[in-house]
C-alpha cells in the first residue's frame, strides 16, 4: 500500500499528500506551524494517511475536515484532535444521508484499490470534535493562522481556509477543476453563489483544491463566480437544473 498516497511539497512547511488511485484524486494538506501541525481533510479512509503525516512532521497534528464527507473525513480516526463546523455535527453522530451501502459504493467505483483491500469493512468516520468551528474562526498553529471562512453550498457546514499572510485559499469541494456538485438535496445552489462571492472578493494568490488538477489559479474564482451569477440570471441555479459546461470546469445543480 506505499503507493497509494502521492506527496507533493508546496514549502518546506506545507505538503500535499494525494491519493490518485481513486476517482476522486483527493487532496489533503499539511501546515506546519512552530507549535503544531494543521491537516486539512484526512482523505478516503482506504490507507493509513497517519504513516504519510508521520513521515513529514512530529509535532502535535490537528484535523480539520472542509466539510463531513466520506472521502473528507476517511482518515480522522487517526486523528483524535479534529475540529468541525457546528453545522455538521449531526452528519459525525449518525444522521449522514447516505447508506453505508451508497458510500461503500462511492468507494469502490473507478478505484484501483490496494491488493487485499475488503471495501465492506470501510466505515464512515463517526466522532465528537475537540472544538466546533464556525464562521469567522481563526486556527493558530504557532506562526500560522487560517482564518475560517464558512462556505455552505455543497454542504451545509462546508468550510474554506485563508492563510491571509500568504494569501493562500484551501477551497475544499467549493473550488476545483472538474464538476461542482450542488445537486444533493444537501446541497444549496444559491448559497453556493454567495460562498463563491465571498471567497472571490478576497486577495487570493494561491488555490488549493481538495480534488483533482493542482494547476488551478485565482482567476477561476472570479470565472465561477459569473457562471452562477449566469444561472441565477436565467433562473437555472436550482434542483434539477442540469449539468452546465464551462471550459475546465462544471457546474451540476
Amino acid at each position: 500500500m506505499s503507493d497509494w498516497f502521492t506527496v507533493n511539497h508546496i514549502s518546506e512547511d506545507t505538503h500535499i499528500i494525494s491519493e490518485y488511485r481513486h476517482w476522486e484524486e483527493t487532496h489533503s494538506y499539511l501546515l506546519i506551524g512552530t507549535e503544531k501541525a494543521l491537516l486539512i481533510d484526512t482523505g478516503l479512509g482506504i490507507c493509513n494517511i497517519y504513516d504519510e503525516v508521520r513521515k513529514l512532521t512530529d509535532k502535535p497534528v490537528t484535523a480539520v475536515a472542509t466539510h463531513i464527507h466520506w472521502d473528507h473525513i476517511g482518515g480522522h480516526k487517526y486523528f483524535p484532535d479534529f475540529y468541525a463546523h457546528e453545522n455538521e455535527l449531526d452528519w459525525l453522530g449518525g444522521e449522514f444521508p447516505l447508506t453505508m451501502e451508497q458510500i461503500k459504493g462511492m468507494v469502490a467505483d473507478r478505484c484501483d484499490l490496494p491488493e487485499g483491500y475488503d471495501v465492506d469493512r470501510y466505515e464512515f468516520f463517526q466522532g465528537t470534535p475537540s472544538r466546533v468551528l464556525k464562521d469567522k474562526d481563526a486556527i493558530g498553529i504557532g506562526g500560522r493562522v487560517l482564518q475560517v471562512l464558512h462556505t455552505p453550498g455543497h454542504s451545509p457546514g462546508h468550510m474554506c481556509f485563508y492563510e491571509k499572510e500568504r494569501g493562500w485559499l484551501f477551497t475544499g469541494d467549493l473550488v476545483y477543476k472538474d464538476t461542482l456538485f450542488a445537486y444533493y438535496p444537501s446541497t444549496d445552489p444559491e448559497a453556493y453563489l454567495k460562498s463563491i462571492e465571498r471567497v472571490a472578493a478576497l486577495p487570493v494568490k494561491r488555490v488549493f483544491p481538495a480534488h483533482h488538477s493542482l494547476d488551478i489559479h485565482p482567476e477561476i474564482l472570479l470565472r465561477m463566480q459569473d457562471a452562477f451569477r449566469q444561472l441565477k440570471a436565467e433562473n437555472k441555479l436550482h434542483h434539477g437544473g442540469g449539468i452546465f459546461e464551462y471550459g475546465d470546469f462544471a457546474i451540476w445543480v
